[in-house]
C-alpha cells in the first residue's frame, strides 16, 4: 500500500489505480446490435408517449 505521511506525522492511505488500456472500436456485428437496439428503444418511447397522449 503506498502511505504517505503528511506534516503533522499522519499518515495517508492512497487505493491503487487500475491499469489503463485504449478501447477498441466496435465491430460491424457490434455496431448492427447498436442499431437494433436504438430503433427498438426509440420505438418503445414512441409507443409510450402515444399511449401516454391517447389518454
Amino acid at each position: 500500500m503506498p502511505y504517505t505521511t503528511e506534516e503533522d506525522g499522519r499518515l495517508n492511505n492512497f487505493a491503487k489505480e487500475p491499469k489503463v488500456y485504449g478501447a477498441e472500436p466496435p465491430d460491424k456485428n457490434q455496431q448492427r446490435n447498436y442499431i437494433i437496439l436504438g430503433v427498438a428503444g426509440f420505438l418503445l418511447v414512441a409507443g409510450l408517449v402515444y399511449v401516454a397522449a391517447s389518454v
